[in-house]
This record gives C-alpha cells, structure tokens and sequence, in this order.
C-alpha cells in the first residue's frame, strides 16, 4: 500500500496545526459557527444529533495493522470505544469532543492517516473495489491510479468548494464492486487493441434524486485522467447550481444539459489541459505502482479443509477467489445480528490487526458493504482464522445474504435522518436469525437509509428501505429491484410506507412470494424481473385496503 514521504507528511502535519489554531480561535470568539463551519468540515467534523461526529479517511478501502490499532486508540481514548464504517471507506466516531479533534488529528498524522476532505463541498475520498490487487476477475489493480486521483484531488485549490460534494469511484475488474454507475464519476479500466485507458461514466448519483450515470467517453487513456477529470469539474464548477443545495449535484446539471451537450462542453475545455501539465507519465505512474507490490506469496499446495458445517458455510459466504492459488480473500462480517451493522469495538479492531498481521501480511480492506477483509490468507489457515475471527464475533456468515444489510447510522445519531435505521436492521436480523432458512433463501442484498441522503445506498438494495418522516411519525417507504454492478439499476417504490412494527412483516411477505415462485437456483432478483413487481406489491398489501374500509366504516358510525 501506499507509504507517506515526507512532503506528505509535512502537509498532514500543518494541517493538525492549522486546524488546532483554528479551534482555539473559534473558542475565544475570533471566529463565528459560520466562519468555523467551512473548516472543521474540511477536516471531517460535523456536529450531529446528540454530539460531534468525526470522520476519518480510509483512502481506496486499505489500511494497516499499525493504523487499525491507532483507531482503535483514538476510539476508546476519544470517543465510547467503537467506530462505524460507512459505505465509502470511512470511519466515523459519534461522541468527540471538539476540543479533542486536534488531539485525533495528531495521532492519526502518526500512522499516516487523515480526515481531510470527508465532508465539505470538495473532492471526496476516492473508492475502489475492496479485492483490488487480488481479485480474480481483475484486468488492472485500480489502486495506483486511486492513489494518483488522491494526491491530484487533496488540496486542489480550484475544486475546495465546489456547488456539492464530489465523488469518484474506480473499478479494474470484469464486474463493477465499486458502485461507480452511481457516483459523480465513474471510472472503469479497460484495455483495447492493448492499449490501457478507461471508460468514464458522469452523472450519477443517489440521495434525493437517484440517476444512473452516463457515458461521456468510452475510451480515455489512462495518462489522460487526470486533465479530463479537471474538464469536468471546472464544466460542473462553472454552471452547477449554487442557489439550492437539492440541486447542486452535478447529475442535476447532466440532466438539465443532457449528456451530449455537456460531453460537448467538457471536450471544449479539455482542449485548453489535454497533453498539459496534468498529463500522467510513465514514471509518475512507476513512481506509486511501486507501493503497491505483491506481498511475498508462497507456493501453496491444495489443502485439506474440515467437514465442520458451520466452517463450511463460512467458507461459501465469507470467502472469495484470489488470482494466487492457495490463497483466499477473506471478509469479516461487520453484521453480527443485534449489533447496528458496520459497528467494530475498539477491541475488535486490535483483534483485526492482530488477524491481519498472521494471516494477511498485515494488510486489510473495508469494502462498501460495511465489513473488512484480509485480502491474502492462505488456504491452510482458513480455518484457524475462522475459530479466532467467531471468538471475537467477526465470523457471521451472512456475506451477500439477507441479514448482511448496509445500514447508516440513520435518526439514532444523524441529524438528518427523517427516521431510525439501526432498530429495523436489527429487527429484520432478529426474525431471520436461522442459517438453515438464510441459506435456503440465498443471496439477496437489503439496504437502509434513514433518509434521502441514501448514505445506506437503498436505492440499490434488492430491498430497499428508506425512512421517512409521515405526521411526525416514523415511517419507512420500500423499494424492489435496485442492484449494483454491470446491470447497475435503482429500484422502484412499491407504494405506501408502512410502520417500524410493520417491516419484519413486510420483508417476510416478499422473501415468501419469491420462496413459491422462484425457479431451481433462481436467485431472488432473478425472479423478481421475471415475474414483476406486482406479486410482490399484492401480498405486502392484502389486507390494507379491507382494513381501512373498516375503519372508516366504524369511524363513521
């Protein structure tokens, strides 16, 4: 993975103390909340529902031991002893004190770690996919060309306070793990005639108006990134919209121009960088490909693993293919039923580094997903991995299963939230907790939100559920078919919302309509586009009409 050099550092570490001086400004009263609000947003500190929040960058999805054990240093010194991964390879702490966020800032400045650029209206951290390097379906490892579009995006005095926020995602592999169809912009390798470069996709996007990207170049070489990049952020810069923040979002400009017009205007203002200083060298790319060797793998014969059922099942969800044999790629579940999913303790973490350092070369991942993964274990020790990673409850095999649901943080902490996340994750966990029925349901993906903001990506859930706020009530609207990948496509609402009580119920009925429909292997989305949304919509809503007649009958007698 990428290490620090000193230049580096030497901007991390002015960073803490310019961020320290301007805390102890703003306590003394030089500076106002307005004029503060910019800066400790810049530095990945809101204040949310109870308390400060603080979000760390984990940049591409990689971290080492020696940077999991200092978060799990700042989390039980700073905060109540336990962090939340979100889906774009963060961390946030729901309970700092601000004065302490310089303190944070230091200790991360340490490990070579930072919160730069987690919020604001600026470049935000760029992701990947979680097996990059790995993977065995991959083309090209994303990750140097990740690490070139960080060092191009931190700082860049031109695009620090854009209309929005901005996000680029990055795949190198045959299937898209990246959710880059709904990013602002989508990046994915390819190689044609022999010749590397990428397709790039603009647009996309969730929140309150989700839109699948689109195409505005099918093949752009790769040393042409960057000034194509800067095309279309200064095209976004100059006419995204400034005077209402729902409709800042560079999508809405994509729409509002359509995507010929604006590719048009983004070839224009590529002319004036194209060959320009931005271009990306050979030597440049050399330079950062060097910090991303392969790890000094050995040749593993086949082995022999236990019969133990649940090591077995383990093995079926929470393991993937590596492009080295002998060695597996291995995720560790975040969503341990009744615990809010994403959530690790202070104690998991160190637990994690220790797993990372025996058994995956002291390197680990966080994938969009919410979970951690080593990517480099050999076959021969999965299954002393398996024993120690289920004594400290990280071993839940529920990877792309119905209970393995990306949640956020929802109305529990976010001041934004409408309606509460955490409790119906774990009330959809409590009335699927059987493995035997898990399995037998196969894969399905569930995601919430608990707002329009869609930071638990249920737009793109097979089952989507979004909390809204109905009369001051909590209430939570369903969506069917989203999914991401290739065939990325966002989901459609089934009709009315229904209660907190209600969606146990409600996710029981469509798992039920897809057990007596499906076909023999078929998975859940399959069967969804083949027999329609209807069936579904039916049975979640027999009843409700016969129950309001009655109601209404007695209301008006």
């Amino acid at each position: 993975m990428y290490k620090y050099d000193a230049i580096d550092r030497q901007l991390i570490a002015e960073r803490v103390a310019q961020f320290r001086d301007q805390v102890r400004r703003w306590k003394s009263g030089e500076l106002t909340d307005d004029e503060f609000r910019p800066l400790r947003l810049q530095n990945g500190l809101y204040i949310q529902r109870h308390a400060p929040m603080f979000r760390i960058a984990v940049p591409y999805a990689m971290l080492n031991s020696t940077q999991l054990r200092k978060l799990a240093f700042i989390a039980r010194t700073y905060d109540r002893g336990y962090g939340h991964f979100t889906t774009r390879h963060n961390l946030q702490l729901n309970w700092p004190k601000i004065d302490d966020v310089p303190d944070m800032l230091a200790h991360l400045a340490e490990v070579d770690m930072h919160a730069i650029q987690t919020s604001g209206n600026c470049i935000r951290n760029v992701t990947t996919d979680q097996f990059a390097g790995v993977a065995a379906d991959e083309i090209i490892d994303p990750r140097p060309l990740a690490e070139i579009l960080r060092q191009w995006s931190t700082f860049h005095p031109e695009f620090a306070f854009l209309p929005r926020k901005f996000k680029i995602a990055i795949s190198g592999t045959k299937e898209d793990r990246a959710v880059t169809w709904f990013h602002d912009i989508g990046l994915h390798l390819k190689v044609v005639d022999g010749q590397v470069g990428f397709t790039v996709i603009v647009g996309g996007g969730l929140g309150r108006t989700p839109i699948r990207g689109q195409v505005v170049r099918d093949f752009l070489p790769w040393q042409d990134i960057l000034s194509y990049c800067e095309a279309i952020l200064r095209v976004y810069n100059r006419f995204g919209r400034r005077d209402n923040a729902y409709k800042a979002r560079i999508k809405i400009l994509v729409q509002a121009l359509g995507v010929e017009e604006f590719t048009r205007q983004v070839e224009a203002e590529w002319v004036h960088g194209k060959g320009g200083p931005a271009t990306i060298t050979q030597a440049e790319y050399d330079r950062v490909a060097a910090h991303f060797t392969a790890p000094a793998y050995e040749t593993v014969g086949e082995v022999a693993l236990p019969e133990d059922k649940a090591f077995q099942r383990w093995l079926e969800r929470n393991t993937h293919p590596h492009k080295v044999a002998g060695y597996a790629a291995v995720t560790l579940s975040l969503k341990k039923h009744g615990i809010p999913p994403g959530d690790i303790t202070s104690d998991q973490m160190d637990i994690v580094a220790d797993l990372a350092d025996r058994y995956s070369f002291g390197e680990l991942r966080i994938s969009h997903e919410q979970n951690i993964i080593l990517a480099d274990v050999r076959e021969s020790d999965l299954y002393a991995l398996w024993e120690q990673a289920r004594a400290a409850g990280l071993a839940t095999p529920n990877i792309g299963l119905l209970t393995g649901i990306i949640c956020c943080p929802g109305g529990d902490f976010c001041d934004l939230a409408n309606a509460k996340s955490i409790p119906i994750a774990n009330a959809i966990q409590a009335r699927f907790d059987n493995l035997d029925y898990l399995f037998d349901i196969g894969e399905i993906d569930l995601n919430i939100s608990g707002c329009m903001n869609a930071c638990g990506h249920h737009h793109v859930g097979h089952i989507g559920v979004l909390g809204v706020d109905k009369n001051d009530a909590e209430f939570y609207q369903v969506t069917l078919g989203g999914r991401q990948g290739n065939d990325a496509k966002l989901g459609k609402v089934i009709g009315p919302s229904f209660s907190a009580e209600e969606m146990p119920d409600v996710v029981e009925k469509i798992i039920q309509v897809y057990l007596e429909n499906r076909h023999a292997d078929e998975r859940f989305i399959d069967t969804l586009d083949r027999i329609g949304i209807d069936p579904f919509k039916n049975r979640v809503y027999e009843g409700r009409a016969h129950g309001k007649a009655k109601a209404a009958q007695k209301e008006a007698a």
